[in-house]
């Protein structure tokens, strides 16, 4: 057999998985349920063409946590509403596993299923919403004006772009704000491995960070649909501010963590106008996600405005700690030589 007809044989034959709408099998009395949403909206279901390839790619990472009607999403898999809720359960597909690994199955508090894949019940926590939220690093430098102002010029085109829809405006600055972390904690971490020294505790605060962040984001998922051109800007601004820090990290953690601190500030700021716009009734005081009261305990009749104020405390201890981090450089120390805080969760 030619190599050319080998090669047109294997493009067939990945072209079907490739090009597959995927569709979840039926069960008794049910319709068939497509694989994957969109933020909630109504599911697709794609003849097999070069679009569905596009599902493929963009599902996982737009999917929201929260199906059509009601049903939860959970990497990539959609459960009932009483599922969800630790009702009456339908049968689960079974992994069968070589290596022995059995899925963990875990209960709340009160006995009921742990609804939750994407984090785990001993990540929630109760935060402190007692926190000075008007606290402000005032520059004394050169380098730390020039922090603090162009934080204050990226905060014009956000401004001009998203005016009063705080609930997209979150939805942004999570994705950035998750960032610094992951890429302070990942530099740090190499930095540990090459030195074969101890971080004081500082890999974990500022992964820890992280985590919290894109749990922000996963809990404004809930609330808003971002549009197309939303998600394209989320692209490019991602791409960007991560380059952009990572370079700064390597030449300067000091800077880096004050620039982080300033953009707290303003994250602080924002959700403080966020929640003047729920309290003079020019947004919905919606009920809380699901999501947000597992993640912070909060009540079970919780609303938007209780949401905002614990992201809200959430962005103040990650201006204090990345403030906090920049003094420990400027002292001339190193983090590791303070051990890092920890208490927020």
């Amino acid at each position: 057999m030619s190599s050319r007809m080998a090669g047109s044989m294997l493009l067939r034959h990945l072209g079907r998985g490739l090009y597959s709408s995927a569709v979840a099998p039926r069960t008794a009395g049910a319709a068939a349920v497509p694989a994957y949403t969109m933020f909630g909206s109504r599911p697709v279901v794609s003849d097999p063409v070069p679009a569905a390839m596009s599902i493929r790619l963009f599902s996982v990472r737009m999917a929201s946590t929260k199906a059509p009607g009601g049903e939860a999403v959970e990497g990539g898999e959609i459960k009932s509403p009483a599922t969800a809720t630790g009702g009456p359960q339908k049968e689960k597909k079974s992994i069968s596993s070589y290596w022995g690994i059995e899925p963990v199955k875990l209960t709340k508090e009160d006995g009921t299923p742990w609804r939750w894949n994407c984090f785990v019940p001993w990540d929630a926590y109760t935060p402190d919403v007692s926190i000075d939220v008007t606290k402000h690093h005032v520059p004394t430098n050169l380098a730390e004006r020039l922090a603090y102002w162009g934080v204050k010029f990226m905060r014009v085109p956000t401004d001009i772009f998203f005016r009063k829809r705080y609930g997209c405006r979150a939805v942004m600055l999570e994705t950035v704000a998750a960032v610094p972390g992951m890429v302070g904690g990942m530099l740090l971490h190499l930095r540990s491995l090459r030195r074969f020294e101890h971080s004081g505790g500082w890999i974990r605060a500022l992964l820890a960070e992280a985590e919290n962040e894109r749990m922000h984001l996963m809990t404004f998922m809930e609330v808003v649909q971002p549009k197309w051109y939303e998600r394209a800007l989320v692209f490019a601004v991602q791409g960007i501010f991560f380059n952009a820090y990572f370079v700064a990290y390597l030449i300067s953690p000091k800077l880096a963590h004050r620039v982080v601190g300033y953009l707290e500030e303003e994250a602080v700021y924002s959700y403080t106008q966020y929640l003047k716009e729920i309290d003079n009734g020019k947004i919905e005081n919606v009920p809380a996600p699901a999501i947000a009261i597992d993640y912070w305990r909060l009540p079970a009749d919780a609303t938007l405005r209780d949401v905002v104020i614990v992201v809200r405390a959430d962005e103040a201890h990650h201006r204090d700690v990345n403030h906090f981090a920049s003094d420990i450089h400027g002292q001339g120390h190193e983090l590791k030589e303070l051990p890092a805080p920890l208490s927020h969760q």
